[in-house]
């Protein structure tokens, strides 16, 4: 071929080549978008890692977990009502007691003086209300009979009325005698266990002095606080199961009894109570627990 002719063929071959090079990026561009084409395992990989949480975080879980204390559904504090000196102590912090079991007795050598001395003026009380009792029925029998004047009458009707008057302020002072003498013996208020004993023999308490702090423990109370998200889902009577350290792998179960529907501003939580039977009171107030709190009421996790 001569030269003339190649110079003829050289922009068709140009051209040719250039048609060429445009053509297979486009092949690949429809490759690419092609929806049927599986996608390589490294990204199927990392789309399961992005939609596993977005699906567990849209499902509210059954049961949730928190952490609360024990502490008593009642706490009394037991006051001296009279002034006097302890003569006796009858339990020591940490007894188990009933309610109205005698846990500490004053000094009692003057309250039974006071107590003798009402008794005395009662009975001179009653003595004269019955002779002025005597005489003015006998005086109504003979005034009725104008057999005597009805001065006389009217004085042994004032007598027989201040009589009875003192007859009843005797008894009453004779009462209140025999009651500060019943007070002088403290006694327990619930059943429960003491707390606190803040007094020793030979102290002189007054009144309204705290001698105990007794706590009910059973039924306990355990306290927890649930975010507020969950306000719908707690409800009363909802099933409530607690660990505590002294008992590894031991459950306690118990029931929610009050949900506060106000939610705290700075934590955006609101507690639950949940009682406790805890009969053989192994359980303690200020123990702190794991609490799992089923929210669908089945009692199931």
């Amino acid at each position: 071929m001569n030269v003339r002719a190649l110079s003829a063929l050289a922009p068709a071959l140009a051209l040719g080549l250039a048609l060429a090079g445009c053509a297979r990026p486009t092949a690949v561009a429809e490759k690419k978008a092609d929806p049927k084409a599986p996608l390589p395992d490294d990204v199927k990989a990392l789309e399961r890692s992005v939609a596993a949480p977005q699906a567990k975080a849209s499902s509210a879980p059954d049961v949730l977990d928190a952490t609360g204390e024990f502490v008593p559904p009642v706490r009394s504090e037991l006051v001296s009502k009279v002034t006097g000196r302890v003569a006796r102590i009858l339990v020591d912090e940490g007894a188990r007691v009933a309610k109205g079991q005698p846990l500490l007795d004053l000094e009692t050598d003057y309250l039974k003086l006071d107590v003798a001395r009402a008794e005395a003026e009662a009975a001179r009380a009653a003595a004269a209300f019955a002779e002025a009792e005597r005489d003015f029925a006998r005086k109504k029998e003979l005034v009725g009979r104008e057999s005597v004047a009805q001065a006389a009458f009217d004085r042994s009707q004032a007598a027989y009325d201040g009589a009875r008057a003192a007859q009843q302020g005797a008894k009453a002072s004779l009462d209140l005698a025999r009651q500060r003498l019943a007070d002088a013996v403290l006694a327990a208020p619930i059943d429960g266990v003491v707390l606190e004993r803040r007094v020793d023999v030979g102290e002189r308490l007054s009144e309204g002095t705290v001698a105990f702090v007794v706590v009910q423990t059973a039924p306990l109370k355990l306290r927890f606080r649930v975010p507020e998200r969950y306000v719908g889902a707690a409800a009363a009577g909802a099933p409530v199961r607690a660990q505590v350290d002294p008992y590894p792998g031991e459950t306690f179960s118990g029931k929610v009894s009050v949900v506060v529907p106000a939610i705290d501003p700075a934590s955006r939580t609101f507690i639950v109570e949940a009682l406790f039977e805890n009969r053989d009171g192994r359980l303690r107030p200020g123990l702190f627990a794991r609490v799992a709190l089923d929210l669908t009421g089945r009692g199931t996790r």
